[in-house]
């Protein structure tokens, strides 16, 4: 369909699944492309899609789109999920780029050699670093930043939920951010992401780890 959006990107979550996030909150229609072959990432970039030879790779209004970052921000500001001015946009930016080093934590861990200690280093740090910030910022407001929904709040339910994956109980201590996921549950557009059938990826198994090894022709050596 001419106009829509097209995402380029593995059948699994990796630096996508924020994307996929944000898109559904803003109720827009999305169409994949998923990487199988290292012939389909190679044409890619003999085609100058990849500024920096990266995926993961976003087709939006006639711009073909890298980086993460840049990306969440370009739909966020569209889509007014994104503050009413500078000092909101700065607090949501400290706030998203925090949860994505926060989530980038989860997603080398399939990729990992030492699951054991990857996974006691990201609930130390989820327990002492990321989620006690969280918990004091909504000590009483609905939302992060400037009394309404941002990037920020989408990407703290989908890490929140991430979270809960590797260890079920880590939200006990967090009264506020329990709360503030359970309401954001209920947003019609993410209950429905959370329902089985939708676009939401499962956990990476072994063969999204393979096709992605084999893709981008890397080992578990690069991640020690």
């Amino acid at each position: 369909m001419a106009g829509r959006v097209v995402l380029h990107y593995f059948n699994g979550r990796g630096k996508m699944e924020s994307i996929r996030w944000l898109l559904t909150v803003a109720e827009v229609e999305f169409d994949e492309v998923f990487l199988t072959t290292r012939a389909q990432y190679e044409k890619l970039l003999s085609d100058g899609a990849l500024m920096f030879q990266q995926v993961p790779l976003v087709e939006i209004d006639g711009m073909k789109l890298i980086q993460t970052k840049a990306i969440l921000k370009y739909i966020a500001d569209k889509h007014n999920l994104y503050g009413k001015d500078l000092k909101d946009r700065v607090m949501i930016d400290m706030y998203s780029e925090g949860l994505m080093d926060l989530m980038e934590l989860i997603m080398v861990l399939p990729f990992t050699q030492d699951v054991k200690s990857k996974l006691d280093n990201l609930e130390s740090k989820a327990r002492e670093r990321y989620l006690p910030v969280f918990e004091k910022a909504l000590a009483g407001p609905v939302y992060l930043v400037g009394g309404k929904l941002s990037l920020a709040d989408v990407l703290l339910v989908e890490s929140t939920l991430m979270l809960e994956e590797k260890f079920p109980a880590i939200l006990s201590g967090f009264p506020n951010v329990k709360a503030f996921q359970g309401r954001m549950v209920q947003i019609p557009a993410i209950k429905r992401f959370l329902q089985p059938g939708s676009k939401r990826k499962p956990q990476p198994d072994d063969n999204y780890v393979k096709t992605v090894m084999e893709v981008l022709q890397f080992t578990r050596a690069n991640f020690p």
